[in-house]
Formats: C-alpha cells, structure tokens, sequence
C-alpha cells in the first residue's frame, strides 16, 4: 500500500508544481501531495509494525536502516517540492 501512496504523492507534487508553472489554483494539488506523503509514511509505520507483531527480526534489521534514511529524505523533498510555489509567490510579491 506504501508504494500506491507514495506514486499518488510523486504525482500529484508534480502537478501541483505544473499548475502553478501554468498560473492556475495549486492550494488543491499541494494539499493532496503532502497528505499523501503522510499516508505513505503511515503505511510505512504499519508494515514495520507488522514485522514487530510477527517478531521478523532478519526484516526489520535488513530493512530498516535503509528505509529510514530513504523516507526522511524523500518526506523533506516532498515538502519542499510542494511549498515551493507558495515560497515563489512570497519572494515575487517583495
């Protein structure tokens, strides 16, 4: 379920980028993106949290390391990608 979330959350911030690129309403789009980008990292938290319950050690210790780094980087892309335009709107209005 993770990667359905995360593609959605792709998505939808390069549309939001596109509609603001194109002068039309971004709000909608940004707000999808970044919900989404939470719902990824909830989904991520679900699934280890099911490695835990089933007590899958050689999971989480291969897994998770990696995947820590990979989501907080990925999450602070995904913010700064989706408030880029509002930061654009801010800096053009000086």
């Amino acid at each position: 379920m993770w990667i359905i979330f995360g593609v959605i959350a792709i998505v939808t911030t390069f549309i939001n980028l596109y509609m603001y690129k194109a002068g039309k309403d971004y709000k909608l789009a940004m707000a999808i993106g970044l919900s989404f980008t939470a719902l990824t990292l909830c989904s991520e938290y679900s699934l280890v949290s099911g490695w835990v319950k089933a007590e899958d050690w050689s999971a989480l210790g291969d897994v998770v390391p990696g995947m820590e780094r990979a989501l907080w980087f990925l999450t602070i892309v995904s913010i700064l990608l989706n408030i880029a335009p509002i930061l654009l709107e801010l800096k053009g209005k000086e």
